[in-house]
């Protein structure tokens, strides 16, 4: 069967829902497509289960820790890893079933089940339907990838995905790749009771961030028990006795990592692969990731990509930045830009690690004349409070300009703090400006205000 309408939306993650909204009430008729579960990576294998869990994985280390709070002993805590993944799975469940009613429900969408496919740029199959549109918005996401590890496919393994359906808790849990996924997940599952190696081909934590902050991540790991293999070089997988094995090419210890769960956490790819881009027109790079312009447009008129396969974000928050886009530049004659905003993202170990902007390391390349101001936790009195000392707050400022380049927080709270400095960045607001500001006490926000006020020429090494 033939159908016509104004825009096509392939997929239902972060973007596509919030478009189809916008673009129902400007009067046009849309369809969406999903192929699977609404809501995307984030509310099914991504931000909301992952969080969930470390919410119990979190009450789970601070039942154990009830002594330092000058509680009695709790003695030995079991968890069961059933109950767990039942208390995510309800509140995965209640997000995808609202998110499911709102676009069945909303005037003007109608919403196809199934895989979509190019005909032509202008064209796209879903089962026996065919759907045709001037406007298509490529929102498809991207799933865990594959990585070319020698045995890798001799060995079962568990993905980001994958992981999230376990009942029974690992005994030794192996994790290839210290990405955000394999940091959360090692964290997550040694508060829950497994045993923990996190294995990372690169000699440090954190390549792409400042080595104080890869130090500060290191240290919180090891406290809790977990074992890290950096600059594994050579990693190649085997099976001794039905469990997996890590072999490794280590300068401290090559000896080989054994345990009962072995999880792959190096990297994603882009689920286009099955769109019959070249029906369209449409190239992909090497990866399959989809170029874009400035306003999230691809190289063919019409077609635009958002979300995690346009290779411009892998995150929630620039996935939603990117409906904004859109949505404001084709129904509010805006000018908006994806340049226009800035990296701002963050890793949810506890303490968490929150950034905006450059590192030291790329001022530095940059040649440019910088400030930096750094307050280690144990010098804020909330986190003294509640006992959570690990870490620090850290801010790179333009010496000349007194503009405002960068920071970075590794501490408690230091998700929600990193937004009164990423608004200012936004502001273009100074130093100047922020040690003029009064937060409220006691919060670790407050002292962000002084971070300013303690800045010194950045070295140039």
């Amino acid at each position: 069967m033939n159908h016509s309408f104004d825009a096509l939306i392939i997929g239902a993650g972060q973007a596509g829902p919030a478009l189809a909204g916008r673009l129902t009430a400007a009067g046009w008729r849309v369809a969406l497509v999903e192929r699977k579960n609404f809501g995307g990576t984030c509310v099914n294998s991504g931000c909301t289960p992952t969080k969930a869990m470390i919410a119990s994985a979190k009450a789970a280390h601070t039942v154990r820790q009830a002594a330092s709070y000058g509680l009695p002993p709790t003695g030995e805590l079991r968890v069961d890893l059933a109950q767990v993944q039942a208390r995510k799975d309800a509140i995965v469940a209640a997000s995808r079933t609202g998110l499911e009613k709102w676009l069945t429900t909303m005037p003007g969408c109608t919403v196809f089940d199934g895989t979509a496919r190019f005909l032509s740029a202008t064209t796209m199959q879903v089962g026996d339907d065919v759907l045709a549109a001037p406007h298509i918005f490529l929102n498809v996401g991207a799933r865990p990838a594959r990585p070319a590890l020698p045995g890798v496919e001799q060995v079962p393994y568990l993905t980001s995905s994958t992981i999230l359906a376990l009942q029974e808790l690992p005994t030794h849990l192996l994790i290839v790749g210290a990405g955000a996924v394999g940091l959360e997940f090692a964290q997550l599952f040694r508060r829950l009771g497994s045993q923990v190696t996190l294995v990372e081909r690169n000699p440090r934590l954190l390549p792409h961030d400042d080595e104080d902050v890869a130090a500060a991540v290191a240290e919180i790991l090891k406290n809790e028990g977990i074992t890290l293999r950096l600059g594994a070089e050579c990693i190649s997988l085997g099976q001794e006795d039905g469990q997996p094995v890590v072999h490794v090419s280590c300068e401290d210890d090559p000896a080989p990592s054994r345990g009962s769960h072995l999880l792959l956490a190096m990297g994603r790819q882009p689920n286009t692969d099955d769109l019959g881009l070249d029906k369209a027109g449409l190239p992909a790079d090497a990866h399959g990731y989809l170029a874009v312009d400035e306003e999230l447009q691809t190289a063919v008129p019409g077609i635009w990509a958002l979300g995690e396969c346009n290779g411009r974000g892998a995150f929630t928050h620039t996935a939603y930045n990117d409906f904004e886009i859109v949505a404001a530049n084709l129904l509010d004659h805006g000018q908006r830009r994806v340049s226009d905003r800035l990296p701002a993202s963050a890793i949810y170990l506890d303490p968490p690690f929150a950034k905006v902007g450059l590192t030291e390391a790329e001022v530095r390349a940059a040649g440019t004349p910088a400030l930096v101001g750094k307050r280690p936790m144990t010098k804020v009195g909330r986190a003294v409070e509640k006992g959570e000392t690990l870490g620090f707050m850290k801010v790179l400022v333009h010496a000349e300009t007194d503009q405002i380049l960068g920071a970075s927080i590794v501490g408690v709270g230091g998700d929600e703090a990193i937004h009164c400095i990423i608004t200012a960045m936004y502001a273009q607001q100074t130093a100047a400006f922020m040690r003029r500001n009064m937060f409220i006490h006691p919060t670790v926000a407050e002292l962000i205000p002084t971070v300013f006020g303690e800045l010194k020429p950045l070295s140039a090494t």
